[in-house]
């Protein structure tokens, strides 16, 4: 049974987890990571801090497979000029590979959509590697449509 959880101080541990797996493994993450700014696990340490701390701004939401951590996505909030209202940038979407191809993914979203309706937020944007054949599919089940649009990042 899977179920989903926004990250809170005591799932804290299990957030860091997943997410150092997602930028020690994913191929697309290391291949765009230096253009991010990667700062490695203390830059992880202080955003999963900062998500505690300033909840206003987004959170960590987590999957969990028999009561054991397998996926983790991150969620930031924006209001959006275009659609009139508040938006959330999903980013870091990671299932470990033992848990990949059992839905954890689909749950994962499926919950997380649930829960920002709930909250009022009106649409979801995310970003793909433009050679991660796997996810674009993926999305795309999920309801997510591409845009005529390149993702672009600038470090301050």
């Amino acid at each position: 049974m899977i179920e989903c959880r926004q990250m809170t101080i005591e799932l804290r541990e299990d957030a860091f987890s997943l997410l150092r797996s997602f930028l020690c493994e994913d191929e697309y993450y290391l291949d765009s990571g230096a253009t991010y700014g990667a700062g490695g696990e203390t830059a992880l340490n202080k955003a999963l801090e900062l998500f505690l701390q300033r909840p206003e701004f987004g959170f960590v939401w987590l999957a969990y497979d028999e009561g054991a951590p397998a996926g983790v996505c991150i969620v930031c909030l924006a209001i959006s000029t275009a659609i009139g209202g508040m938006v959330a940038k999903l980013d870091d979407v990671f299932v470990i590979s033992s848990k990949q191809g059992r839905g954890v993914g689909s749950a994962l979203l499926q919950e997380l959509k649930q829960e920002l309706r709930d909250r009022g937020v009106l649409r979801i944007d995310t970003s793909v590697h433009l050679q991660n054949d796997r996810a674009q599919r993926f999305y795309r089940q999920q309801g997510f449509q591409q845009l005529n649009e390149e993702k672009l990042a600038c470090v301050l």
